[in-house]
């Protein structure tokens, strides 16, 4: 019995969120993957309870003056959880979006080669590439007397490179230390002559401390005149062959011909975290936040009249009463031009006065303002150097937001953004630097370090450093990570790259007897690529620890040795266990939409015909990134889905390209587009709106009934009843956010936060008004007998019920309904809800819309965190949104909605280098065809299966 026990991880009594007193056993060891509808409460199973309750555990376990430092960990509502493990969450929130943190950061590997580069790397010189060398004065003397036998040498003290001076006391002392001849510039003096040098000339200077020939017997003498020679010129001796080419030689890390020292290598000369390693410019970041000329006049056709400078502070300029055009005005007069004459037509030179200033020239301006008026001169020091000034002198934050967005991200011209010192970047191992090494792919790397060829002494230190790097290497590909560099920034992955490299990093330390949570890890991942994570996780498993895994994906589910359905609906209608055990138990349970699903007995149509395109737009010399200047043709009034493995080029080709270039010429937003040459049709487009899975709000004040609008004709119905006009209240009075009608003690929060010092926060509903978030004389007014908090409080479903007889919110509510949002409440917290959910509210709003049909809705990657069921539903809305006559762009990877699709574009055939080029593109059913592509080889059996 205690044995059985032990197998399980057993939770009673959980009600956290919307848990109804929830009783489950997971067995232990095993893969157990829970899935439900988005909203139905996995995410509080799985992170508020198991998780939370297994952290705050082992922070238990720690001394009371350690725990101070950590933080309290609230306890989850849940009675009780036996058989626990130390618990370890991957999700995908906690990815460091530091510009410091990159994918060799977090996994180590790059640690791993800081100590390589240290110990085994080669020096070079930073200036001319020389490799340096450091020699100690036997192994100079062995070199010398591995020269041919009667070979003349002249040992020399190179004591001045480069310096300009007389150097007299230098000569001189040289002289009474007893030296004979000296070679200064190249050529040779007697020190008894009386020398005088130019001292603005820049000289080279050379002792000549003994004269040899090389034959046995002479070391010692050799030896000794080594030694006088290093002490003389602080580490340095040139051997000059007569007849043959001279001989460099260092003590230190020096470039005996350039004369630039380098420091003792250690691995924090490779960190860019540290101020030893990296770049002094831009402090390791490998680049400059600098003001783009672009952005700043981001239309050349027009004039500066026509208000061509958009930049803040200069958009004066096109009144004349204002100093900005007096300035410019004044510029006119001297170098004649006008501005008039549209600001790409003006000269080369004209255009770098403008941008970067006169040069200190001061120009007369003649100003006429409230004070007076009067002739200033100016020395106008150009647009660029002019904001940059305004940027750094400004103190509040709104403004510089305001100037940033005229900045764009250039590489530092120091390192190149290389992020290190010059002399770190001259050290390499197998003829290639740090840097280099980390901005290969994964798999280049790999193949790197496979054949990397080292001498003995090298291969002896290095080697089990290189067994750990190709360890590690291994597990990145082995969760399908082939196609990303070390180089690159975490604030950069996916969701599910993320989770993937921390994954990866995990298998890393072999931990055993751990629970492991995972949040989706195959988000953003091919089917191709499935069978690699499944390997992975079931690694894990193998090693002896739980994995509780979060999931939507079929592959997934059938693998796993236990499924557990959460449900039956979402939020309200959620919470309970619907069905456990393995995905073929499942799908004999009624109850379980998950296992209606899984056995087909519910199924995505696939649509009876395809949609004709009612236009093109195409992309000409896509070259972003990995794509290979390609052009492209997207087709408008339809739903298009972008296809392609991780990493092939998809969201270079649509979010950096695409979006950017309409959402600057439709949206005049502040962006620059991604590499490509020119886009055609944008004229039959208005607008572009990017949905993606990001918060509706950032505070508990932001709820779907502020972000719908839908909140406003609420207030403004509330405003319209008798009550509230007796009492003379606008629309004002029934908002949380002002003074008015809100409860003042809670600021219309509801909810009023206690610090409790060394435990966690208590926050308790305001005792004033009840967590209602209004007073009492705004609760009185009553629309059909409800106040303004009970309407916040209803359901979506409630609601449309409530108010099906006022169009305007009845419209709204029904858009809501449509999206499968019926069970969320009008005033719940936008930080409470899922990604899903957030995602489907932008939807409805859309939606909601008069639609102009000529709209272009993008979405990358739509389907994150969404069920069977929701997946349906997002298909019906997208279909919906192109019933209208807009164009819908989805990059996607889940096949129920590329199946749906009228038309697709493959990009590929693999990630990182060997993409970037459109493997396929036409209707499921033609792509489906193509031999070539991966997609196509998925979508003919989800076709086939229909």
């Amino acid at each position: 019995m205690a044995e059985e026990k032990k197998e399980l991880i057993k939770i009673r009594g959980a009600n956290e969120h919307n848990l109804k007193n929830l009783d489950v056993d997971i067995p232990r060891n095993k893969l157990v993957v829970l899935t439900g509808l988005s909203g139905s409460g996995k995410s509080s199973l799985a992170f508020d309870t198991i998780y939370a309750e297994g952290q705050r555990r082992y922070m238990e376990s720690l001394s009371s003056y350690a725990r101070q430092f950590l933080g309290q960990m609230e306890k989850p509502n849940v009675e009780s959880i036996e058989g626990l493990s130390p618990a370890i969450s991957i999700d995908q929130k906690s990815t460091n979006r530091n510009p410091r943190s990159t994918v060799g950061t977090v996994t180590e590997i790059y640690d791993y080669f800081r100590l390589l580069y240290a110990r085994i790397g080669i020096p070079h010189c930073p200036k001319c590439g020389r490799e340096i060398k450091k020699q100690t004065a036997d192994e100079m003397t062995d070199q010398i007397m591995a020269l041919p036998e009667g070979t003349k040498i002249q040992l020399m003290a190179p004591v001045v490179r480069g310096r300009k001076g007389t150097h007299v006391k230098l000569l001189d002392r040289a002289k009474k230390s007893g030296y004979v001849r000296v070679r200064i510039d190249g050529n040779m003096y007697e020190l008894s002559e009386g020398i005088t040098l130019d001292k603005n000339i820049k000289h080279n200077i050379e002792i000549v401390v003994d004269r040899l020939v090389v034959r046995p017997g002479i070391e010692k003498r050799l030896a000794d005149s080594i030694e006088s020679v290093l002490s003389l010129a602080e580490g340095l001796l040139v051997v000059d062959v007569i007849g043959g080419e001279p001989l460099n030689f260092s003590q230190n890390f020096a470039c005996p011909d350039c004369g630039i020292s380098i420091d003792e290598i250690e691995p924090r000369s490779f960190s860019f975290n540290n101020p030893f390693g990296a770049c002094p410019v831009c402090f390791g970041l490998g680049y400059k936040m600098e003001f783009d000329e672009d952005l700043m006049i981001p239309d050349k056709s027009l004039s500066i009249n026509k208000g061509a400078i958009v930049v803040t502070g200069w958009q004066s300029c096109t009144d004349k009463s204002s100093f900005t055009h007096a300035i410019l005005e004044a510029l006119c007069k001297e170098y004649h031009f006008d501005l008039d004459t549209p600001f790409e037509q003006y000269p080369k030179e004209i255009q770098d006065i403008l941008l970067r200033g006169t040069n200190g020239k001061e120009v007369k301006v003649y100003y006429k303002g409230q004070r007076g008026e009067g002739i200033y001169d100016v020395a106008f020091d150009g647009l660029i150097r002019n904001v940059e000034r305004r940027y750094r002198e400004t103190g509040s934050e709104t403004m510089k937001a305001e100037y940033e967005s005229f900045m764009q991200i250039t590489p530092c011209r120091e390192c190149g953004g290389q992020r290190l010192k010059k002399g770190a970047l001259a050290v390499t191992v197998g003829d290639k630097n740090i840097s280099e090494v980390t901005a290969m792919s994964i798999e280049r790397l790999q193949r790197f370090i496979s054949s990397l060829e080292l001498s003995k002494t090298q291969q002896m230190i290095g080697g089990q450093i290189l067994k750990e790097i190709k360890a590690r290497l291994q597990f990145l590909l082995d969760v399908g990570l082939e196609y990303l560099t070390l180089a690159r920034a975490t604030g950069t992955l996916s969701g599910g790259e993320a989770q993937r490299i921390r994954l990866a990093t995990q298998i890393g330390s072999g931990l055993v007897g751990v629970a492991y949570i995972l949040d989706e890890p195959s988000i953003g991942l091919h089917q191709r690529d499935n069978d690699k994570l499944l390997a992975t996780l079931k690694h894990l498993r193998d090693l002896g620890n739980t994995l509780i895994v979060v999931e939507h994906d079929e592959d997934t589910m059938f693998a796993a040795d236990q499924v557990i359905d959460i449900g039956p609906g979402a939020g309200e209608h959620g919470g309970e266990l619907v069905a456990q055990g393995t995905a073929q138990e499942i799908m004999k349970v009624e109850r379980s939409i998950t296992g209606a699903y899984l056995s087909g007995k519910i199924k995505i149509p696939v649509p009876v015909t395809r949609a004709v395109p009612t236009g093109w737009i195409k992309v000409v010399g896509a070259a972003e990134n990995n794509l290979k200047n390609i052009d492209v043709k997207f087709p408008l009034g339809v739903m298009t889905c972008v296809t392609g493995v991780s990493g092939s080029g998809k969201s270079s080709l649509v979010n950096e390209i695409l979006y950017k270039s309409m959402a600057k010429k439709l949206n005049r937003a502040r962006v620059i587009p991604g590499k490509h040459k020119r886009i055609e049709g944008l004229e039959m487009l208005d607008k572009v709106i990017d949905i993606d899975q990001s918060p509706i709000g950032r505070t508990p004040r932001s709820n779907p009934a502020t972000y719908t609008g839908v909140f406003d004709l609420i207030r403004d119905l509330f405003a319209a009843t008798a009550d509230a006009k007796a009492k003379g209240y606008k629309k004002g009075r029934f908002s949380f956010n002002v003074k008015g009608g809100r409860c003042e003690a809670c600021s219309g929060d509801g909810i009023i936060k206690i610090e409790m010092h060394f435990l966690p926060d208590v926050y308790v509903p305001c005792e004033v008004c009840g967590g209602k978030r209004y007073n009492r004389e705004t609760l009185e007014v009553k629309y059909k007998g409800k106040s303004i908090y009970d309407v916040l409080n209803m359901t979506v479903e409630e609601a449309l019920h409530f108010f099906e007889n006022v169009p305007s919110i009845r419209r709204k509510m029904e858009t809501l309904y449509d999206v499968g949002l019926s069970y969320i409440r009008l005033g719940q917290p936008s930080t409470t809800l899922s990604g899903g959910e957030a995602q489907r509210i932008k939807l409805a709003t859309e939606l909601s819309r008069r639609s102009t049909g000529k709209t272009v809705y993008i979405l990358d990657e739509p389907t994150t965190g969404l069920h069977f069921a929701d997946v349906h539903k997002l298909t019906e809305i997208l279909r919906r949104l192109a019933a209208d006559g807009n164009t819908v762009i989805v990059i996607e990877h889940n096949l129920d909605v590329i199946k749906t699709a009228d038309y697709i574009i493959d990009i590929g055939p693999e990630g990182g280098d060997k993409g970037g080029t459109v493997v396929a593109c036409g209707t499921p059913e033609e792509v489906a065809e193509n031999p070539n592509s991966y997609t196509g080889k998925y979508i003919k059996m989800m076709l086939d299966r229909k």
